[in-house]
């Protein structure tokens, strides 16, 4: 079952509460200091960390799936949500989330773009971890 933050009274008030350029301030000051506090190295999740909070990231990984992945694992994460439904609600965030005027839904230059629409939970990880070891290695 997904957790409040992922549940639907939060996900439909994500993007207008993160348009306000007050809200997005402060938020991106947290994250930063909270980044910057972990000395062994921190994975944050998000839609603007690579091209707004932590511009400066050693690796920058951007996911990517299909509309229909994402609403049938999200639909699966609410469990009995109706897929159509979320689907559109997945396309209007991704929209909304991409046209604001603070900090937009982009990827940046430098980030590996990974899509997921045909891995399953694992192969995300194995893939990311990978990515990790990676960089670490310096390839």
């Amino acid at each position: 079952m997904a957790g409040p933050i992922r549940g639907q009274d939060v996900t439909s008030k994500v993007s207008a509460v993160s348009a306000v350029p007050e809200v997005r301030d402060r938020i991106t000051e947290l994250q930063r200091s909270i980044a910057g506090s972990a000395a062994a190295g921190i994975v944050v999740e998000g839609r603007d960390i690579g091209t707004t909070v932590l511009p400066d990231a050693d690796l920058k990984i951007f996911l990517t799936a299909s509309a229909e992945a994402r609403a049938a694992r999200r639909s699966g994460e609410l469990k009995g949500a109706d897929l159509n439904t979320t689907r559109e609600a997945l396309i209007k965030r991704d929209a909304a989330d991409a046209g604001r005027k603070t900090s937009p839904l982009a990827k940046a230059g430098d980030a590996v773009e990974v899509d997921t629409t045909e891995l399953t939970l694992q192969q995300v990880i194995e893939c990311v971890v990978t990515l990790v070891g990676e960089k670490r290695a310096g390839k």
